[in-house]
């Protein structure tokens, strides 16, 4: 495998990576929006009035990401917009953990868990695998495009799993 064959699946990895991810996360939100306002809400970044108008902003972008990624030529597209959400997202944690509210939960749309750190070193690997998708075509033949969906899948299975895990360890330093 070339370098630029090697890219061009990595994009496609990070491409399926990246629309499963954000599908789940829209999903989430869209299943319980008045739920999902209130985390917006938690965060104190933008005034009471603007709260419904940005999440649902947040909503349709997450949405546009999971599209882009899914017609033809869009992955660029999508990949920069979930690259400032991804960031945008951290900034809003960071700004919330400097501020000392480590007990907001981070309406990230997997297991519930409270900011944290580590969410946001969490959000800028992600930002820079889907820079991947940004930089290298994705031009990929059948074997191609299966070979990047299934790796896409079993790096979302395994996002999952440590998300449950980040879950977990942040549940039990509440406890103490």
């Amino acid at each position: 495998m070339s370098g630029a064959e090697f890219m061009t699946l990595l994009a496609g990895t990070a491409g399926a990576f990246t629309a499963l991810l954000f599908a789940r996360a829209a999903w989430h939100k869209l299943a319980d929006f008045t739920e999902f306002t209130g985390f917006v809400a938690d965060y104190q970044l933008v005034p009471e009035p603007m709260v419904r108008p940005v999440s649902a902003v947040i909503v349709a972008a997450e949405t546009a990401v999971v599209l882009a990624f899914l017609l033809p030529g869009g992955a660029p597209f999508g990949a920069l917009i979930a690259m400032a959400l991804l960031l945008g997202y951290a900034g809003g944690m960071a700004i919330n953990l400097r501020r000392g509210r480590d007990r907001i939960e981070c309406g990230c749309g997997g297991a519930a868990q409270p900011l944290s750190w580590s969410l946001i070193g969490r959000n800028i690997a992600i930002a820079a695998l889907v820079a991947s998708a940004l930089f290298a075509p994705i031009t990929l033949n059948l074997e191609g495009a299966i070979a990047a969906i299934g790796a896409g899948f079993t790096l979302w299975l395994g996002f999952i799993a440590v998300e449950q895990l980040l879950a977990n360890a942040a549940r039990f330093s509440l406890k103490r």
